[in-house]
Order: C-alpha cells, then structure tokens, then sequence
C-alpha cells in the first residue's frame, strides 16, 4: 500500500506488515534469562449495583473504583524494529468493575492527536499515481525522518486462557513474544543457522497453550462500539517457526480454527476462514488506461465527500452512496459509473502542509470498508470519546462468555488474573507495553 514505483519503498513496507503483530517485547527469543519481576500492580475490580452505561461518559459509579496508574512504553527491541518510537510513554489509567454478569473497564490517556485516518489514499501530482500514506513513520538511508505515521490509535489487553500457557504467570504479555528468532536456511549445503534480524511473530509454546487478546482499534472498530475479540496459539510452535524465522503467525480472530496443516514445507497449521466482517482494504489493481501497467487505486468511493475517514459496507450495496472505480488514466483520472474525478485539478485530494508533517486534502480517501463484528470477535462492546485532549474508552464483556472453543478468558470464578496493557499512537505496529499486571476482584 505504498508507492507504485519505488523499490526501496517497498521493501520498507513489507518488512512493516512483517512486524504488525499485537504486542511485541524486548528480548531476542522465547527464552528469558533472567526472572522478571512478580506483578506488584494490580487493578481493583469492584462489584457494583448500578452498572455504567458504556457510553464514554464517566458515571458516577466510577468514582467508587480505584484507579490503577500505568506508563505503558515502547520498548527498545533492538535491529531497528520501533525506530521512531523507542522510549515514547504513554502515562493512562484504568478502572474496573463488576456484577453478576459483567465485567467494565474504564482506560484513559492524553493523545494530543486524534488518529483515526488510517493510511489514506492521495495523489501525487509529480508522480501521477495514487498511493497511501505509511501507518508508521519512515526514514531514509540516513535515519532522517521523510513522513510521520498515519496508523490509528490502538489499545490492548492480554489475559491468559484458562492458565494454558505456563510462562504467562512471570511474563504476562511477554509470554508469547519471539522476536528476531534465528532459523535454519535449508536454500543452503550444509543447513545454516541465520540471525533473523528483521521479523517477529507473537505464539504460545505448545499447542494448547492460548491467550485471550482484546484489542481496540479507535478508528474502524469504535464505528459500532466493538473491540475485537482475538487470541494467540502457537501456530505449528516452535518446531515450525524455528524453521521460517519466527514468521509462524499466532494470532487469529475469535472462531477460526486449524483445520489441517499445509501440504507444502514447513507445514504449518492451516485456519478456518473467517466471515467478511471489521474492516477490509479499500483497495485494488487496475491497468493505466484499460491496457497498461497494473497500478492500485481506491476500490469504492462518495463522490464529492469530505474529511470521511471510512466507508461502510453498507454503503457499496445497491442503492448505497459509494461507488466503485472502474478505471484510472495515466494521468491518474479516476472513472466511475455516472462520473470522474481528476485530482490534478482538485488539490483537495493531494497532500498539504509540510512534506513530513502534514496532513493529506479534505478529500482524500478511506483506506477501508467497515463492517460490524460478528460471532467470536464480537464480545466485547466498547465506546471511545476524543476528548481534545486525549481517550476516554469504556467497555464491557461477559464475565462468561458462550465460547466452546477456549478463544476467551473465563472471568466467572473472580479469581485473580494476570494481564498486559498497550498503547498504540498514530501508530500501526509500534506501540507502548505495559506488563506485569493483576487484575483482582473485590468481593
């Protein structure tokens, strides 16, 4: 999703999308060294007769629950992995209660910027094609920053299902972490061990070892009041990932599962297929003039729209207000049933401002198509509020939810529970960490 025509470009980006993965950590592999600290901080989750609406307006009731102080920070993994971001703290706090049915958070932290236009699509005049800008800061050769991010704000929540994954009580939210995991390179005679400087995967260490991770995406998800319901497993485990250089993904949405494994080396676990549903790309590949190179554009757009940072699903149906480009000049003059849009002519749909910092024309369009969360991955009802100055984020979840396939945390028992919080800013991948907590249960 990022420039057509520049290699290095390219390669940047994909090694991005290698690392976008839920919560990533500071050691080089599975294994740590040394003893982390035992959770000293713990989150009060207080029963309450009056339960709050999950509205983004702090309830009265809330004052009855103790805040929990955390400093969520990006970490300094090593290789370049969050270059830009390392050492960034992100100081929020977090409130809990419960009834006889329900768990509520409440999460708050300052954001001085509201980041909800996630990798939007402009025209570059110069170049005559339509691009998107990165979800993370880039840099060239020399370390020097050439764009600033356009990642949403995100948040998190790791908790470890049923006890299943043993180094969770002393890592928490490290538990799953394989970062730079070198792997064996069968291209070569002999076999060689290679340093795997560039990627990293989050899965647990045995096949029935899960984490449960709630994970907010403060621009798509927030349409409907839903976090996402996710989990992590070991996805083949180590005996496949060793192999491909940690790139063994662990994380999945709520109600696929593996279904087989792949008929080709290394024969990892393949997944049932989720429904279309949360958010998918707004993008696809048509040719320069119906017969020439093959270049990405916006799949559906509103004609004549501004400062819209999505678009719904239900909208690119019949009789909906999104239309669909049908083709794209050499010139960059997109073609829809009914109209064309030449953005040569109307900046409102190139960049503004400064090269590095500023933002894109009010025209510019989503980079996805949203849609409610459904099944699984709909477990969990939240609502988000910018306040101008930062989150203010409530949500709820069953104590017990109907989950048969142990994708999620049972609360039920109110036994303490260990967990993690991140923080995402402006950010697609790199993200603040915040381990080492306990959520505990009031009686």
């Amino acid at each position: 999703m990022k420039l057509f025509h520049n290699k290095k470009f390219w390669v940047t980006s994909t090694i991005i999308l290698l690392l976008g993965y839920i919560v990533s950590c500071t050691k080089k592999d599975q294994i740590i060294t040394t003893n982390p600290p035992v959770s000293t901080t713990t989150l009060v989750s207080v029963k309450t007769a009056a339960p709050p609406t999950i509205d983004g307006i702090i309830d009265a009731a809330w004052n009855n629950a103790p805040k929990l102080n955390i400093t969520p920070t990006v970490p300094y993994p090593g290789n370049g992995l969050f270059t830009g971001y390392n050492g960034q703290a992100y100081p929020a706090t977090l409130r809990s209660m419960y009834d006889d049915k329900y768990i509520y958070f409440l999460a708050q932290w300052n954001d001085a910027d509201k980041s909800v236009y996630v990798a939007t699509w402009y025209f570059d005049p110069a170049l005559k094609i339509w691009a998107q800008e990165p979800t993370s800061k880039t840099f060239d050769s020399n370390g020097s920053l050439t764009r600033d991010g356009f990642g949403e704000d995100k948040f998190a929540m790791l908790f470890n299902i049923d006890n299943s994954t043993p180094l969770f009580a002393t890592q928490t939210c490290y538990a799953s972490c394989h970062v730079f995991t070198p792997y064996t390179n069968y291209a070569v005679t002999p076999t060689a061990e290679v340093a795997n400087a560039n990627s990293g995967n989050h899965y647990t260490n045995g096949a029935s070892e899960k984490i449960d991770m709630w994970w907010g995406h403060l621009s798509r998800d927030l349409i409907f009041n839903q976090i996402d319901d996710n989990y992590q497993d070991w996805a083949g485990g180590p005996g496949v990932t060793s192999l491909v250089g940690g790139s063994g993904n662990g994380r999945h949405v709520d109600d696929i599962v593996v279904n087989g494994a792949s008929k080709t080396w290394p024969f990892a676990p393949t997944y049932t297929t989720a429904a279309p549903q949360g958010a998918i790309n707004n993008r696809q590949s048509l040719k320069l003039d119906g017969t020439g190179a093959a270049v990405n554009v916006p799949m559906w757009i509103i004609p004549n729209a501004s400062n819209y940072y999505y678009i719904l699903a239900t909208d690119t149906l019949a009789g909906g207000k999104a239309v669909k480009i049908k083709g794209v000049s050499s010139a960059g003059v997109l073609t829809y049933n009914g109209g064309t849009i030449d953005p040569n002519t109307d900046t409102g749909y190139q960049r503004t401002g400064d090269a590095v910092y500023g933002g894109d024309g009010s025209k510019a369009f989503p980079s996805y198509i949203a849609s409610p969360l459904t099944g699984g991955r709909a477990d969990i009802t939240g609502v988000a509020i910018y306040t101008g100055s930062g989150w203010v984020v409530e949500y709820k979840r069953l104590l017990k939810t109907g989950d048969v396939l142990k994708q999620d945390i049972d609360l039920s028992s109110l036994q303490d529970q260990q967990f993690g919080f991140a923080i995402w800013n402006k950010s697609n991948n790199q993200h603040g960490i915040q381990p080492y907590l306990t959520l505990t249960f009031k009686k």
